[in-house]
């Protein structure tokens, strides 16, 4: 028996499914840096199950950081504050959130604003960062580590966050890498306090370094493993199974499953329904607790209704084109 033609339509499969991975990430070209450093993060990750590396505190620093660091600083800052305007709050906690939203490893504010707003501009076209029609791999992960050159830094911040490096704290994240720095500080800090407080308690220097390499591990390598695919999931798993309760011009879906994982970010066919919406459970039973939590916030407020047209974020218009998924960011314009 021939194997030849099951060959062929392997072959074929995989090169259709490249010509629908974004025009300008073709050829693929693996971006080693970003390849390296999620392979390593996810290697540091596995020393989890070194039963010398565990620790009862360190699974609960773990959980507590998925809220800390993956609802507040990506959910709640990252998406619903800086990429969508959904609500505002004073700088100094919106900074603050920024940087626990930094300490996910999901590039900078900017970055991660300019990229999302694409998707939002093109989701499910070609010119979608993470295509899911690519196949689920590529919406996963594979827009991350192979390059786009769609995706270049100063184009891609030009365009999409003017607004957001109009604001100098976002600005000089951008220079010399000082994010790398912060992300590398924070997780000093959690060794550091790990290490001195079991030194402090059992005075004894090895029981110190096994706690805080436990606290490191599971507060850092494990919380941001997690973070990643639950944050990933929103690209891949939610634009390919779930139900609708909006008839939108993507492939958008809500996932129960997603939706409990990220605290409301899973809702995802709502969200693209209404994109400026702070709140994206909108069933009773679509529990959405990063938008319990902006309920709570001191001092925070939400904008007026979402309007289908344009509205306008301090000098800073989002124009929506006629499609509910679709953004543009220009300078200052007058509201509809």
């Amino acid at each position: 028996m021939s194997l030849t033609p099951v060959t062929a339509d392997v072959g074929s499969s995989r090169a259709r499914r490249q010509a629908l991975v974004p025009q300008l990430a073709q050829p693929l070209r693996l971006v080693k840096i970003n390849a390296a450093t999620i392979a390593a993060i996810h290697l540091a990750a596995l020393l989890a199950f070194v039963p010398w590396f565990f620790s009862w505190t360190g699974l609960v620093v773990a959980f507590l950081g998925l809220y800390v660091f993956g609802t507040l600083g990506i959910s709640l800052c990252f998406h619903r504050l800086l990429a969508h305007r959904s609500l505002v709050c004073p700088k100094w906690l919106e900074h603050s959130l920024a940087i626990l939203g930094l300490c996910s490893v999901q590039y900078t504010p900017a970055r991660w604003v300019g990229i999302h707003r694409r998707h939002h501009e093109h989701a499910d076209e070609q010119p979608d960062p993470h295509r899911p029609l690519a196949g689920f791999l590529w919406a996963h992960i594979g827009w991350i580590i192979y390059r786009n050159r769609d995706l270049t830094r100063l184009e891609l911040l030009s365009r999409y966050s003017k607004d957001i490096i109009r604001d100098p704290f976002y600005a000089r994240l951008e220079q010399n890498f000082r994010w790398v720095w912060i992300v590398l500080i924070s997780w000093l800090c959690f060794f550091a306090s790990g290490f001195f407080i079991e030194l402090l308690l059992r005075r004894n220097v090895l029981e110190a370094v096994q706690f805080g390499f436990s606290v490191l591990i599971w507060g850092v390598f494990v919380r941001t493993v997690l973070v990643w695919h639950v944050s990933w999931a929103i690209n891949s798993v939610t634009h390919l199974w779930g139900y609708r309760n909006y008839e939108t011009s993507d492939s958008s879906r809500n996932n129960v499953l997603i939706g409990l994982l990220s605290n409301g970010e899973g809702w995802h066919n709502n969200h693209h329904a209404d994109p400026r919406s702070a709140r994206f459970g909108r069933r009773w039973w679509e529990l959405d607790a990063t938008w319990l939590t902006i309920r709570l916030l001191p001092h925070s407020a939400l904008p007026g209704k979402s309007s289908h047209h344009v509205f306008e974020v301090g000098a800073v218009g989002i124009h929506r084109n006629g499609r509910d998924r679709a953004y543009h960011v220009t300078p200052g314009s007058a509201a509809a």
